[in-house]
């Protein structure tokens, strides 16, 4: 049986939200969906998949964004470091790559989402590129969570959303 790899570890800029994780490889992927392209400020997000137990958060967690019905994603509360994505239900997570110490000690396997890529932004380099409609059991939660005829995506989430309300986790306090 070969050695377990060593940990990674990784954090925000600021320094508050500090983390280690111990996934089994070393493979990353690129997604480019509308909604990590919003989360991320960027074309693309890049993150590494690994099992949730294999996640130890170091000091304080991160603050979490419930950015759809089924999803939220974790960033630094005092920076804004992009720090992960999960399904509510799900074993999995992902965690970003750029959040690394060390990025480098990963390498890019996949680009997911590709329907909404920036093609001006895009440069092929010759990974497999998946869209989300090929994937059935991201389909089926979106489906769950939205109805039969959903589109995955940003805009389910905005259609879902009655105007002018806010999740609870966002809205403005209440003064009295």
């Amino acid at each position: 049986m070969p050695d377990a790899l060593p940990p990674l570890q990784g954090g925000c800029l600021c320094g508050q939200v500090r983390y280690e994780a111990t996934p089994d490889h070393r493979d990353g992927y690129y997604c480019h969906c509308r909604m990590c392209q919003l989360a991320f400020g960027n074309t693309r997000a890049a993150f590494f998949n690994l099992r949730k137990s294999e996640v130890r958060w170091l000091g304080v967690p991160p603050t979490s964004y419930a950015s759809s019905k089924i999803a939220r994603r974790g960033f630094c509360g005092r920076c804004g470091t992009p720090l992960s994505f999960e399904f509510l239900e799900g074993e999995r997570m992902d965690l970003s790559v750029g959040s690394l110490d060390e990025p480098g000690l990963l390498q890019p396997t996949e680009h997911f989402a590709v329907e909404s890529r920036i093609d001006r932004w895009f440069h092929d380099d010759g990974l497999p590129q998946n869209r989300i409609a090929d994937n059935a059991e991201i389909r089926q939660r979106w489906r769950d969570a939205y109805g039969d005829g959903v589109l995955p995506g940003l805009q389910a989430v905005r259609a879902a959303a009655q105007p002018g309300t806010m999740p609870a986790s966002h809205a403005p306090e209440d003064p009295a």
